[in-house]
């Protein structure tokens, strides 16, 4: 934005005085956004929030609006960023687990698959909820399963049916990780496993099940890093692709 498209924002009460100041300060001098990168892979840039100010993620979704961004996703939005955000992107839709805002002004066409998250448990639903709004939103059907780690196995063996609809299946799991291995040895697609930092001190926040998941027996196994939903339900989203538009 430009001074006059600044102080235009404040004259509409679409920004507030301490986020003007901010941005005359600091145009154009801590991002540079991909506008082009939908048309070359798919998807549009995403804001990672963590570590942002939440005048940065409000300058920077500013831009993406002027620029006639029709979708955005910002991850690790804490609530204390929302609150600031919510009155100036009230179109935005925010999952408080998760930590996502999201603006779909233009959904997208849904791929023809279906894409399951298999969540360990209760304490995994962040991370779960990041891959599933993920790949929602980039336009994919997913089914979430919540609650089914392998110290009550039954519980998976329990919802086979909607595994074997998916196309490809996330498996997020802290403590050992076992539950990636325990789904790859159970179906014929591929598996994107998601350690988590949830577990006692021997987790060592999450690295004991990273390497349990990379160690994996199970064919057909791939893994992204510690507490990574979304590069899961982005990888998710790009192997659904494969099997094109409804």
């Amino acid at each position: 934005m430009n001074t006059k498209e600044i102080l235009e924002k404040v004259k509409n009460k679409e920004i507030d005085i301490d986020e003007a100041t901010y941005l005359l300060h600091h145009q154009d001098d801590y991002a540079c956004i991909d506008y082009d990168r939908q048309k070359r892979t798919g998807a549009p840039e995403v804001i990672y929030g963590a570590g942002k100010t939440q005048e940065q993620i409000a300058g920077i979704i500013h831009q993406m609006l002027e620029h006639g961004q029709k979708n955005i996703l910002a991850t690790r939005v804490s609530l204390e960023k929302y609150n600031y955000l919510k009155d100036m992107f009230p179109d935005f839709q925010y999952d408080e687990l998760a930590q996502t805002f999201v603006y779909n002004g233009e959904p997208f066409l849904m791929n023809k698959g279906v894409i399951a998250v298999v969540c360990a448990g209760t304490s995994d639903l962040p991370i779960a909820n990041e891959a599933t709004i993920t790949a929602r939103f980039l336009g994919n059907e997913v089914i979430q399963i919540n609650d089914v780690g392998v110290a009550g196995l039954h519980r998976l063996l329990n919802r086979m049916d909607d595994l074997n609809q998916a196309s490809v299946i996330v498996v997020i799991a802290g403590m050992e990780g076992a539950l990636a291995s325990v789904v790859g040895g159970l179906v014929s697609v591929p598996v994107i496993a998601v350690p988590t930092s949830i577990g006692y001190g021997a987790n060592f926040q999450g690295l004991s099940a990273l390497l349990s998941m990379l160690n994996s027996c199970a064919s057909g196994v791939s893994v992204v890093n510690i507490d990574n939903g979304f590069g899961a339900g982005y990888m998710a989203h790009t192997i659904n692709c494969l099997g094109g538009k409804r």
